[in-house]
């Protein structure tokens, strides 16, 4: 276990005071839910107060997307966190995706999505994306890009590019730092960690 711990409230500065508590309203807002440990991976931000600030915006910006439908946002999401194993990320993923309308039941059969009736063509599209970007090192072919264009515009496929790397940033700095489940689905499914093949 990595020997850094956050910076809490109680040692950050103003500034730095400022974004975790605008971060945990929205983050709270967002899960609906408030574990004790919800702020771990931006405390660890706290000691770098310009990165905070950055990743801030980053985050605001990746929370304002609109043009790709919510529900392929939240399987390319939920599935490349389970790809990445970061159990903040799988726990707050979860609750997260939970509440923009996947079931307990999509959650589970992610691992088997390629033949679950759960998931249609165009599900299967992003889930498949989402495995090729997240593998190391990534590998995204021209059918498998043809695939997803057949489905979605330029606008919605930037947009689902780039949650899938915030994705991957996100659950790499929580493994670098061995940052775990916070508790956001406590007493509810989670979606199960799977490596890409």
């Amino acid at each position: 276990m990595p020997g850094i711990r956050g910076v809490t409230s109680g040692e950050a500065g103003f500034g730095t005071r400022i974004i975790y508590f605008f971060t945990r309203r929205s983050m709270m807002r967002t899960t609906g839910r408030s574990p004790e440990r919800m702020l771990e991976p931006v405390e660890m931000y706290g000691h770098s107060p310009a990165l905070l600030r950055a990743y801030g915006r980053m985050e605001q910006a990746t929370g304002n997307l609109k043009k790709m439908p919510a529900r392929y946002m939240a399987l390319a999401g939920v599935k490349t966190a389970t790809l990445v194993a970061c159990e903040y990320c799988i726990d707050i993923g979860s609750q997260i995706f939970r509440q923009l309308g996947l079931t307990d039941e999509e959650l589970l059969a992610l691992p088997a999505y390629k033949t679950s009736p759960l998931f249609d063509e165009r599900d299967r599209s992003v889930l498949d994306y989402a495995i090729g970007m997240t593998r190391t090192p990534a590998e995204v072919s021209d059918d498998l890009f043809a695939a997803l264009e057949s489905h979605f515009e330029d606008d919605q496929i930037i947009e689902l590019t780039h949650l899938i790397a915030m994705e991957n940033m996100r659950g790499r700095f929580g493994i670098g730092l061995d940052i775990g489940s916070a508790g956001f689905s406590e007493g509810m499914v989670c979606a199960i960690p799977v490596r890409p093949n």
